[in-house]
């Protein structure tokens, strides 16, 4: 059975007549949703992915209380069963580049990220003057924040730049272009040059830029190109980036030409890795949870006002008295638009965007 099939994602079982109609909902859910996903990409070996697992809450029991995987006592299946998993895979790109494969909870839900495991091995092997890039998935609200403050938090390792990938096409959507539906042709906004549209979107990647550099690092703004792309486009956006803190926004056209493509791009971010920087954390994990949540809400998404449902209320009072007030915050949210409504584009700021929590 592949459990990773949409179609199981949600389930009916029970519906045999011998039954007798006891039916109910069902489902799987697949591995990169998986909780267990996000802690093997936290772990730092064996031994602490072990005790990751062993803490791991599963439920509540009648008072209120925390039932981990250690209380159960499945905590030694766990570990025979996914004792294979702290060993990345090691690929290689089409012209021989080594690429590990380790881990990737959704950014959306979890932290996003490749494994510590992965990187501190890409890290031994590539010596003090080499250079390992990992991926934050989604975006910088997302997965680049729970990079920073989740998984560096973990890790103990700082990086020396971000780089922040943004298309003229994307942005062209952001500013109000035409939806675009899968199998559908583009419309000519996305095809032909509109410096007006595009102008409109860019915005959006300038809070991705603030974002980034509110960690204190240097950020490398890569322009995937596109054919239709002109060049009147590429330098409204390059010089947009660059005014707005960017170290450098270059164009990459490494979909055509492979790694000749990217040169420019490597140059620009090896260079950012060598100007000074001054990593700092979103918040200090000594704050209450609603404030720490108020940060990431205001600083990274641009929320004006933030309000909390009765039921998000209890639940950070419930986290606090037992213990886990102290941890950093992993945020669950679309990575489709910077508020939490998928449909709404571009970079609403401040008194215009309301988040709900």
């Amino acid at each position: 059975m592949d459990i990773n099939d949409r179609y199981l994602r949600e389930l009916t079982i029970g519906e045999s007549p011998t039954e007798k109609g006891l039916t109910r909902k069902e489902g799987f859910t697949i591995s990169v949703a998986s909780e267990i996903m996000a802690i093997l990409a936290l772990a730092t070996d064996f031994k602490d992915f072990k005790e990751r697992l062993a803490q791991m809450v599963v439920a509540f029991d009648r008072k209120g209380k925390p039932v981990t995987a250690d209380d159960l006592g499945v905590t030694g299946a766990l570990m025979v069963l996914l004792k294979d998993t702290v060993e990345p895979t090691l690929l290689q790109s089409l012209e021989g580049s080594p690429v590990f494969i380790h881990a990737g909870p959704f950014a959306n839900i979890a932290h996003g990220s490749n494994s510590i495991i992965a990187d501190k091995i890409a890290l031994k092997l590539v010596g003090e003057d080499g250079i390992v890039v990992t991926e934050a998935g989604f975006s910088s609200e997302v997965g680049m924040e729970k990079f920073f403050n989740i998984k560096c938090r973990a890790s103990g390792d700082i990086p020396s730049a971000v780089l922040l990938v943004s298309t003229i096409r994307a942005l062209k959507m952001h500013g109000g272009g035409p939806t675009v539906s899968p199998g559908s042709p583009l419309a000519p906004e996305y095809t032909q040059e509109n410096l007006d549209l595009l102008r409109k979107g860019i915005p959006n990647v300038l809070k991705h830029v603030s974002n980034a550099v509110k960690f204190g690092v240097p950020v490398v703004v890569a322009i995937n190109h596109r054919a239709t792309d002109t060049q009147a486009e590429i330098d409204l956006l390059r010089n947009a980036c660059k005014q707005s803190g960017a170290f450098d926004a270059v164009v990459s056209k490494h979909w055509a030409l492979g790694s000749l493509g990217a040169v420019d791009l490597a140059k620009a971010m090896y260079a950012a890795t060598e100007h000074p920087s001054n990593f700092k954390f979103l918040y200090q994990l000594s704050l209450p949870l609603k404030d720490k949540i108020e940060i990431i809400s205001k600083e990274m998404y641009g929320a004006g006002e933030i309000t909390y449902s009765e039921e998000a209320l209890e639940k950070i009072r419930q986290y606090e008295e037992q213990g886990f007030g102290t941890l950093p915050v992993c945020m669950a949210k679309t990575p489709l638009s910077l508020t939490a409504d998928p449909t709404v584009k571009g970079a609403p700021v401040g008194s215009l965007y309301l988040l709900p929590i």
